[in-house]
């Protein structure tokens, strides 16, 4: 009999899958590594476990505890698997900008959400970010995430998503893209590549309204920089320590505008029924056509599925009524 004893077990091995027509100008061969075939839906299922399994090795999270943490959603429902399986309480905060798929998905697993203004400082009380750690600390027997300063967010990346890609094309990857947020992806990922092969080029994708790409250019975190922008699941107004800096070889910034109309013709012209961060990427890569070569094998990271954007970018009335039909 073949069956795995938790949801839990099904966690990695996703597939790589080539892009055709949406990536036609490009002359290199094009991998989508596509992380919504994970149980939570996410790339992000991956990090969640391994933050709580580290957490629960070390005593920080103890039997029947809270979880308690800031997501934008797909951090949340990782969590929110792991919480069911091993029998903790799950409170997730988060920003009103975010699709309500996303909190009518953290409800229906069972977490409790709390939803916060998008638009103000990070050190606002008001904030997700000074919200989860004034809950955690109200909260007896809980324990708050950080996912952006959590190292074993990095971590889940090294020992898994780094090694997946680096035996699925066989070595021979040239160029890695990805989407970055808390920074944990592309950091692990990154990590384990280079050590693999230092000539392997890491692109991280930004969106306008973040503070990454000009801080990796000029080492400057500049508040004009920021600003409120559309694109879910990347970009920051902090740097999260899970940021590797060192080991990104550059940023490109793609617009809301692009970043949602590309979601879209991923699922019209690739059948691949993707988030809004993986319409990012994609125009990330085509943006950077002029760097590959015809023997180049581009790998793009797309973060989640389309499942949670229904009521956004997959709906011509909201994508009309932002201007971006």
């Amino acid at each position: 009999m073949h069956y795995v004893d938790n949801i839990l077990k099904t966690i990695g091995n996703t597939p790589l899958i080539k892009l055709n027509k949406i990536t036609a100008e490009i002359d290199a061969l094009v991998l989508a590594k596509v992380e919504y075939f994970n149980p939570g839906s996410s790339v992000k299922d991956r990090m969640a476990l391994k933050m709580v399994e580290d957490a629960e090795a070390d005593g920080r999270l103890k039997p029947g505890g809270t979880i308690v943490e800031g997501t934008s959603g797909n951090t949340g429902m990782g969590l929110a698997l792991a919480a069911i399986v091993k029998g903790y309480k799950l409170i997730c905060v988060s920003t009103d900008k975010q699709s309500k798929e996303k909190f009518d998905i953290l409800r229906a697993v069972g977490a409790e959400v709390i939803v916060c203004p998008t638009n103000v400082a990070p050190d606002d009380p008001r904030s997700y970010y000074s919200t989860s750690k004034r809950i955690a600390g109200e909260t007896p027997n809980a324990w708050y995430v950080n996912q952006y300063d959590n190292p074993s967010n990095a971590v889940a990346h090294y020992e898994q998503t780094g090694p997946e890609i680096w035996k699925q094309t066989d070595g021979k990857i040239t160029h890695f893209v990805v989407g970055v947020g808390t920074g944990g992806t592309i950091s692990g990922v990154a990590k384990y590549l280079k050590e693999k092969n230092p000539d392997i080029k890491i692109w991280g994708i930004d969106t306008y309204g973040s503070v990454f790409k000009k801080y990796h250019e000029t080492g400057i975190f500049d508040e004009k920089e920021i600003y409120p922008y559309i694109t879910e699941g990347i970009g920051e107004d902090i740097l999260p320590e899970n940021v590797d800096f060192k080991r990104i070889d550059a940023f490109e910034k793609v617009t809301d505008k692009d970043a949602a109309v590309y979601t879209r013709k991923l699922a019209r012209e690739e059948g691949i029924f993707a988030g809004n961060s993986c319409g990012a990427a994609v125009k990330g890569v085509l943006q950077l056509k002029k760097h590959f070569g015809p023997d180049d094998v581009v790998v793009v990271l797309l973060h989640d599925s389309g499942s949670r954007y229904v009521g956004k970018m997959y709906n011509d009335d909201w994508m009309k009524e932002k201007g971006f039909l």
